[in-house]
């Protein structure tokens, strides 16, 4: 016990403790009978291994700490799982491994080489300029409108799931919604890489779009998606400490400078 609290603080501790035990109070009390003929069982472990992986990488960020993207392989292959169960969200589910796998890869090495001068467990952080700021709305905007469409085309002719029943106008908000997501998920990913600050906001915007999704899928009846629920509300606040983390860094830093 000692180890861990030389590492984290009693607050990380605490949010990490208290998001596990409400993913798996949520798995006990809204499980899943089946989804597309995959065990219900089965898929509230996917659900449940997905949140504590995804938590446990969202601290580690927040830390400062390269080791976060170990982590993420794992959060990868459990999200990669749950797309594939759905048959659903294939958008994020190409991102995930045409993007995010490789991105991971390349963060590492990247953060690997920016150690902070006085403290090496830390990785160096910066923040973007306006300029980029503006260019990375725009391509998230264009992705959204093209891959929206395109993956509604594809569920409606080619793909078939019966994760949203009959209600095929839930499928085509999930599939925009999903594209959006994908695209932030994108942004996220360069700004980790780059270590920019402002991977926090993309990733708040992620975040709300992300329990959009989940309040649809459970709509669809759906009530294990609860978990992931769950997993974005641990998201939001995480993603605000971490915020105000890498903030402090950045100021504290170019004071000094």
């Amino acid at each position: 016990m000692g180890k861990i609290t030389k590492h984290f603080t009693r607050y990380e501790i605490i949010w990490f403790c208290s998001i596990t035990v409400l993913a798996l109070a949520c798995t006990i009390i809204f499980p899943e009978d089946e989804v597309n003929g995959v065990n219900g069982k089965i898929v509230m472990a996917l659900y449940l291994a997905d949140t504590v992986l995804n938590i446990a990488c969202e601290l580690l960020i927040a830390k400062q700490s390269k080791w976060n993207f170990i982590v993420s392989l794992g959060v990868e292959a459990a999200e990669i799982a749950v797309c594939v169960v759905m048959a659903a969200r294939w958008t994020t589910c190409a991102v995930t491994i045409f993007f995010w796998i490789p991105i991971d890869i390349i963060s590492f090495i990247n953060w690997n080489k920016h150690p902070d001068k006085s403290e090496s467990e830390l990785t160096e952080v910066r923040s973007l300029s306006g300029k980029q700021e503006v260019l990375v709305l725009v391509a998230i905007a264009v992705w959204t409108i093209i891959a929206g469409l395109v993956t509604c085309y594809v569920t409606e002719d080619i793909l078939i799931s019966d994760f949203f029943g009959e209600k095929r106008n839930l499928e085509v908000i999930t599939c925009y919604i999903d594209a959006c997501v994908a695209a932030l998920g994108i942004a996220n990913g360069v700004f980790i890489w780059l270590r920019y600050r402002e991977q926090w906001i993309a990733w708040y915007a992620y975040a709300i779009l992300e329990l959009v999704l989940n309040i649809i899928a459970i709509a669809a009846g759906h009530p294990g998606q609860s978990v992931l629920l769950i997993l974005k509300l641990g998201y939001l606040s995480n993603t605000t400490y971490g915020y105000i983390k890498w903030s402090k860094y950045i100021k504290k830093h170019e004071e000094s400078k």
